[in-house]
């Protein structure tokens, strides 16, 4: 029996105890537990519950768009196929995109489309302007269209760019003010200040020099001087930053979330940043940073992967090293030549390069990597490990500050190799 995303409460589903003759509120806990246990369950369930519970109304209606998803692949008795799918009719697949989104809440309809794709080949269908127009935009979903793009049809592109524009708004809202601090943390830490500007004030240092302001009735501190540091003059970047990015196809998240933050790092002064793709060639996409939505379209998911190769060209780019990060985004599954791979790492760690190695930029958990390169690569001094986009503004501070980086994962608690 295939199982369905869980709909029940934080109380969940538990079992059954016996009842009084009359209708009691056990009783109805248990009539309501039943109708938890049959929508997690679907269709096939039906037969061991015996007909105590019926699913009407909505709750029928959530069973149809779920069963349709996730009771397709089951099998019925005498090894029947159920009756589920969304089948290949657009309208079909139009109405049960809608009544997702009626009935579960955002994060869950995200999931349930990505289980469709996965499951019932519903990224074809995604061709249709109609249809992306009622899905839910996510990173998965520009996933998706990334690699769809040689296919698309001409009347479907410009719906895919207001989705991908969307989903590029969303990021930029949730993560650029955060890049942003963190890089403009390139001040002169020396010289301290009571006039601060506001990305420069030290909030520590400012609670600590106003605790005598506390105010118990309120809770609060009330701040009569702000202490902060004096902004570094700048008359060209103060640091260079080289993204590498792996765009095989099981990179697509990382892909969609390191292409936003390399269009943000693009509009700070403070940092001069290139932004490198690649699989068995190498694209320089650093002339579309003015505009993200164009630098994802320029990305071209699926293929093989040298990693060397981008390395190499990477390393072209690198004029001031103890000034230059290289972040290299990508699951180490090389399919150049490892051993050249490792040297061109080595001398760029040996001269002064932060280099970064990232398994991941994405929230999709624990990646799969090649274990054996990436504890290679720690061993070098080019830390590796996976890193949620939320976490990459103060990731990134700690490689301009030239801080520990592997440390600080190790504090921060993410993958890393072993």
């Amino acid at each position: 029996m295939t199982e369905r995303t869980p709909v029940v409460d934080e109380a969940g589903p538990v079992g059954t105890g016996p009842t009084d003759a009359g209708p009691t509120d056990a009783d109805a806990d248990d009539a309501e537990r039943l109708r938890r246990w049959r929508l997690v369950l679907g269709a096939p369930a039906a037969p061991a519950l015996d007909g105590r519970i019926s699913l009407t109304g909505p709750d029928g209606e959530i069973d149809a768009a779920l069963g349709a998803l996730y009771d397709a692949d089951a099998a019925g008795e005498g090894g029947r196929r159920r009756s589920g799918g969304l089948g290949a009719s657009a309208p079909s697949v139009a109405r049960w995109l809608g009544d997702i989104r009626t009935y579960f809440p955002t994060s869950v309809v995200r999931v349930l489309q990505r289980d469709a794709v996965a499951r019932l080949g519903l990224g074809q269908l995604l061709l249709e302007p109609e249809l992306l127009a009622a899905a839910e935009p996510d990173v998965h979903l520009v996933g998706t269209l990334l690699s769809l793009r040689s296919a698309l049809p001409e009347r479907t592109r410009e719906t895919a760019r207001v989705v991908v524009r969307r989903v590029v708004e969303d990021i930029e809202r949730r993560l650029e003010q955060s890049l942003r601090s963190a890089v403009l943390g390139a001040v002169d830490r020396t010289s301290r200040t009571r006039t601060p500007r506001l990305p420069d004030v030290d909030w520590d240092r400012t609670i600590l020099a106003n605790l005598r302001n506390y105010q118990p009735e309120q809770r609060t501190v009330i701040v009569d001087r702000l202490v902060g540091h004096t902004r570094a003059r700048r008359t060209a970047a103060l640091r260079d930053v080289i993204l590498l990015i792996d765009q095989s196809g099981s990179m697509a998240s990382s892909v969609v979330y390191a292409g936003v933050l390399g269009a943000s790092l693009a509009t700070l002064r403070a940092v001069s940043t290139r932004v490198i793709v690649f699989d068995t060639s190498v694209v320089d996409l650093t002339d579309q940073l003015d505009d993200p939505v164009d630098l994802l379209f320029g990305v071209r998911l699926g293929g093989g992967t040298d990693i060397d190769r981008a390395v190499g060209y990477g390393a072209s780019l690198v004029t001031r090293p103890t000034d230059t990060v290289l972040v290299l985004i990508s699951d180490l599954i090389e399919g150049g030549d490892q051993s050249s791979l490792v040297a061109r790492l080595r001398a760029l760690v040996d001269a002064g390069v932060c280099v970064v190695v990232l398994l991941a930029l994405s929230d999709d958990g624990t990646p799969a990597y090649d274990h054996r390169l990436a504890a290679t690569c720690a061993e070098l001094g080019a830390p590796a490990f996976a890193c949620t986009p939320d976490r990459f503004p103060e990731l990134l501070a700690t490689a301009l500050r030239r801080d520990d980086v592997g440390r600080w994962a190790s504090v921060q608690g993410l993958v890393r190799p072993t």
